[in-house]
């Protein structure tokens, strides 16, 4: 039998997904490993997605979506962060917000491309940019800068084959966020070496501190930016899998040939209820966010008060303590955690080597569930306390 193909082969499983698997084999686990809003998608969303099956929409929509759904979207950045598109030719309606880094890489690269990705980063950046034949060149984010991005670091990776940077601020894992001005720094190395810019703003709503900035908005970067979105974050509709991406019509031309080959269309009934989402926002995600953010509040504290140093992040629902202080590697921290305390969090080398020596936690679940992930964590650190007591007595 011949051989399969050597780029799947070699690539390493979600290390999110590892642990979340695990844990579900296990009773009595609190899980703050996998990024998922506990709300349940509003009743109103759900309905127009009823609605929609009973009036027999049941047909494939155009393949960037329904016209509707794109004007909606369209709207939407205009309203919420000043960046205006043309539904018709600058706008697709994907299948989450994944695909749409899919379609976005395919467009972009030829073999041997680089792309800068900002690390700590989600697990599908990599395998997604060298699925297309990009190559991945990280630049890391320093805690002591509280994760943001540095331009002299982000400068000193640029080569003559680099292609595109990719962001992602509120960045999943790390929550931290990077002001209008901090980003303008970055969109000068943009222009200067003639780069494309892969924004993920999918935790753009869901930034605490201080306003978001849609890197498109920037001085001439909505003509070298592809802006990707979606719904699964601020409109808890994770299971939907709908996104969209926002870029100008020279590339979106050729994402969409990808996605029409690839995908069709997102699915019709899915439409429908992100059209709603939409229309209906004002109603449910300040509520959303005013929980996460009382949640972070209560969250960063307490994992601070354990024993565990966590920066307060600016966005998105996600805890990124370090866990150096226990001898521990990420992945030693998380699996003796989980099986020790039945707490599952996720190893931070998952999100690359910078991660190494932090754990995530999400803090998308319940107050009382938040509650008893800290008594835990408060007892599982106390052997760590033990240990660090006897060993200095020992000097």
């Amino acid at each position: 039998m011949k051989s399969l193909s050597q780029q799947v082969v070699s690539m390493k499983p979600s290390g999110i997904r590892r642990f979340f698997d695990l844990a579900q084999t296990m009773e009595n686990v609190v899980s703050l490993g996998v990024g998922e809003p506990d709300f349940i998608t509003p009743w109103n969303v759900r309905e127009a997605s009823y609605a929609a099956l009973e009036q027999g929409y049941t047909a494939y929509s155009a393949n960037a979506g329904l016209l509707e759904l794109r004007q909606e979207i369209a709207s939407y950045m205009t309203d919420r962060f000043g960046a205006t598109y043309d539904p018709a030719t600058e706008l697709i309606v994907t299948t989450g917000a994944s695909q749409a880094l899919d379609i976005a890489f395919r467009a972009l690269l030829n073999p041997g491309d680089e792309v800068i990705v900002v690390e700590p980063a989600f697990v599908s950046y990599g395998p997604l940019i060298e699925l297309a034949g990009g190559t991945v060149v990280p630049v890391a984010c320093r805690p002591e800068n509280g994760f943001r991005l540095n331009r002299d670091d982000v400068e000193a990776a640029i080569t003559e084959r680099t292609k595109a940077m990719l962001l992602c601020f509120p960045s999943n894992p790390t929550g931290a966020t990077m002001t209008g001005e901090e980003l303008t720094e970055i969109a000068e190395l943009a222009t200067k070496h003639d780069l494309w810019v892969v924004s993920d703003e999918i935790y753009a709503e869901l930034s605490y501190d201080e306003p978001f900035t849609s890197f498109a908005t920037l001085h001439d970067m909505r003509e070298r930016t592809i802006v990707v979105n979606g719904f699964s974050k601020a409109f808890a509709m994770t299971g939907w899998r709908l996104g969209f991406t926002c870029a100008p019509e020279v590339v979106t031309r050729e994402m969409l040939k990808v996605h029409q080959y690839g995908m069709m269309c997102a699915p019709t009934l899915v439409q429908f209820g992100g059209l709603e989402a939409l229309r209906s926002r004002d109603q449910h995600v300040p509520k959303m966010v005013k929980s996460y953010r009382q949640r972070r509040n209560y969250f960063i504290q307490a994992l601070n008060d354990a024993g565990l140093p966590t920066h307060v992040p600016g966005g998105a629902f996600y805890a990124f303590p370090s866990i150096r202080h226990t001898g521990l590697t990420s992945e030693e921290f998380a699996e003796r955690l989980l099986l020790e305390e039945r707490v599952a969090v996720v190893p931070g080398n998952a999100f690359g080597a910078s991660g190494e020596g932090f754990v995530r936690a999400s803090y998308a679940t319940s107050v009382e569930q938040l509650q008893e992930a800290i008594r835990r964590i408060d007892r599982f650190m106390k052997q760590f306390e033990v240990t660090t007591t006897t060993t200095d007595s020992q000097r």
